[in-house]
C-alpha cells in the first residue's frame, strides 16, 4: 500500500510541528517516545535542535517523527566498517566524517502498529533526502541510535551498524546510505 492510499485509509495527514499546533492523544509502547511528543517536542524546535513531523487524523496522533543535522563519523573502533563506508566514495572526496541526517525519535501509536506505519515514514525520509532538488544541505546518510527494541525494524528497513562496541548498549548507532 502507499502512503497516499495508506493516509486516505486512515484519514490521516502530516503536520509539521510549530508552537500553534495541537497535538492530539498519542500513546505508543514506549514512556520515553511519549513523554518527548507531549513535553520536549515543542522546546527541541524553538531551541533549533530538531523538526518533529506528525501523522494525524481528526482524533488521535497516529505516529510521528523528528529530525536533526548530524554527521557519521570515523571511530578508532569501526576502522574496518569505516573502511567500507569510505569506498562507497570516490577518493577525492573522502572524510572522517560526511554529512547525515539523524532520525531522533519515531514512534507509531498503539492502536497503529504492525499497519507499515513505520516503514512508511522511514521511505518518506529517504525519498526526501534521496531528492537533490529538496535538499537545502548535501547530506549523504540517515542515521539512528536505534533503541534494542527497533534493531529488527531498522535491519528490515536497510540501516547497517556503525560499531559492534556497542551491542549491550541501550542504543545502538546504526546509518543508511542514500546512495545504496
Amino acid at each position: 500500500m502507499s502512503p497516499e492510499e495508506l493516509f486516505k485509509n486512515l484519514n490521516a495527514s502530516a503536520v509539521r510541528l510549530n508552537n500553534d499546533t495541537e497535538i492530539k492523544p498519542f500513546e505508543s509502547n514506549d514512556e520515553d517516545l511519549n513523554d518527548f511528543l507531549l513535553n520536549d517536542a515543542k522546546d527541541y524546535l524553538a531551541s533549533l535542535l530538531s523538526v518533529t513531523y506528525i501523522l494525524q487524523n481528526d482524533i488521535d496522533t497516529v505516529a510521528y517523527y523528528c529530525l536533526s543535522n548530524d554527521r557519521l563519523s570515523q571511530q578508532a573502533e569501526n576502522k574496518s566498517i569505516w573502511n567500507k563506508i569510505n569506498r562507497l566514495i570516490s577518493n577525492k572526496k573522502r572524510r572522517k566524517s560526511y554529512p547525515a541526517v539523524k532520525i531522533g525519535r519515531l514512534a507509531v501509536s498503539r492502536k497503529f502498529v504492525n499497519m507499515g506505519i513505520g516503514t512508511m515514514i522511514i521511505d518518506t525520509i529517504k525519498e526526501f533526502y534521496e531528492n537533490i532538488s529538496l535538499q537545502n544541505a548535501g547530506c549523504r546518510f540517515i542515521i539512528v541510535d536505534a533503541y534494542k527494541d527497533a534493531l529488527s525494524f531498522y535491519e528490515k528497513n536497510g540501516f547497517r551498524y556503525l560499531t559492534e562496541n556497542d551491542k549491550n548498549d541501550a542504543t545502538r548507532i546504526m546509518y543508511f546510505d542514500l546512495k545504496d
